[in-house]
């Protein structure tokens, strides 16, 4: 299975979570390939909006660009949102944690299964 497909594939799992736990969502179309789309999902219900950036990995590290981030919270401030940055390894499941939550590694952001664990929340804390 190509990154792709494997990313679209975690945004879906994503999608049918809020879904299933009373929200509205909606996968924005084509994220991660065309310019302009800042985000992955936006769900929300009553009182509670959120632009989700999903990401997934195999290896106990996680690396996003910097400026993917910067994009991603414009986006967030433009339209009133929460931004939220779900992270899902393998084998562990989802983290949810907020961008500042990521740590600085020069050229990108990283967060480590270790700091997901121990700085992350699981669905129903975070959005609970």
């Amino acid at each position: 299975m190509s990154n792709k497909a494997k990313g679209s594939k975690a945004e879906r799992e994503l999608y049918q979570m809020f879904i299933s736990n009373n929200y509205r969502a909606v996968r924005v179309a084509g994220s991660g390939t065309m310019e302009n789309t800042s985000c992955d999902l936006i769900a929300g219900k009553k009182g509670k909006k959120y632009t989700i950036e999903v990401k997934s990995s195999k290896k106990p590290v996680k690396y996003i660009t910097k400026e993917q981030i910067e994009e991603f919270i414009v986006f967030a401030e433009i339209f009133g949102l929460t931004p939220v940055v779900a992270l899902r390894f393998n084998r562990e499941g989802w983290f949810f944690i907020s961008p500042k939550e990521l740590e600085d590694s020069g050229k990108n952001w990283v967060i480590t299964l270790e700091k997901a664990r121990e700085k992350g929340q699981r669905f129903a804390q975070f959005f609970e």
